[in-house]
């Protein structure tokens, strides 16, 4: 158990999933969390379930792709808490498709969700630290698809690997203020979108060296390490955390 009390912070695309355990997670143990999704009734439904739980957490609805949502995101915590420690940019899009005849339509969605809402969660929360001379942390979401290739995940796997990039590059911008820069990258992991898929367990289970999928508290715990105090002097790195699948990269195809 880690102590994140007087810490302040952000998770997009937290009403299920990963985000929502990362959320829960980091309010059991004393954060105040402002908790996005783009559903408002799984922004709603997840802060009640936090506070249920005993954490301190409030939603915040609204598309990440739009970068005045991302100001408007990071103000609220102010507003609301006072301050801003921790912002993980953990809403994204996976929209499959033949790069031969990939949409042009859903790849602009793909980029703005992912990219658009890495960078200027990050570059909104970096202003709200600087201002208030609060050191603290940002993480973004990657994944394996940036190191390994995938079929049909082309635009997806661009995302990904480029905000590992933006990790690496903010260590320049940010490090002068006291504000560290990290990336994770899970592998698959189970999740209520990924248990929907017939097989996903099974199949992940088979190719994965370690015999299993990961469960959400794996990349969880990743996580919180890295907005703890514990991770203080890490920045602009990626962690990858798939049981070892990218060693070998066996196709689940």
């Amino acid at each position: 158990m880690r102590d994140f009390s007087e810490q302040v912070a952000i998770i997009t695309g937290a009403g299920q999933g990963i985000g929502f355990g990362i959320a829960k997670a980091l309010s059991l143990q004393g954060a105040k969390v402002l908790l996005n999704d783009e559903s408002e009734e799984l922004a709603k439904h997840a802060s009640t379930e936090i506070r249920n739980a005993g954490g301190a957490c409030e939603p915040c609805a609204g598309d990440v792709a739009d970068p005045e949502f991302n100001r408007y995101m990071t103000d609220a915590a102010i507003n609301k808490f006072g301050k801003l420690n921790i912002a993980i940019a953990n809403a994204g899009v996976t929209l499959f498709g033949d790069f031969l005849s990939y949409d042009p339509q859903q790849f602009q969605r793909v980029m703005n969700v992912n990219m658009n809402g890495s960078f200027f969660l990050a570059q909104h929360a970096a202003r709200q630290m600087k201002e208030r001379k609060e050191k603290g942390s940002i993480l973004f979401m990657s994944s394996v698809t940036g190191h390994q290739a995938h079929k049909n995940l082309a635009a997806y796997s661009m995302t990904k690997a480029a905000v590992e990039m933006l990790a690496r590059n903010l260590v320049i911008e940010l490090s002068p203020y006291g504000i560290t820069v990290n990336a994770i990258a899970p592998g698959a992991t189970l999740t209520e979108r990924t248990l929907n898929d017939t097989g996903y367990k099974n199949t992940w289970a088979e190719i994965t060296p370690m015999g299993r999928a990961a469960e959400v508290d794996d990349i969880v715990n990743a996580a919180l390490f890295f907005v703890s105090p514990a991770s203080r002097h890490i920045t602009g790195q990626s962690l990858i955390i798939d049981g070892g699948w990218t060693a070998v990269s066996p196709s689940p195809f």
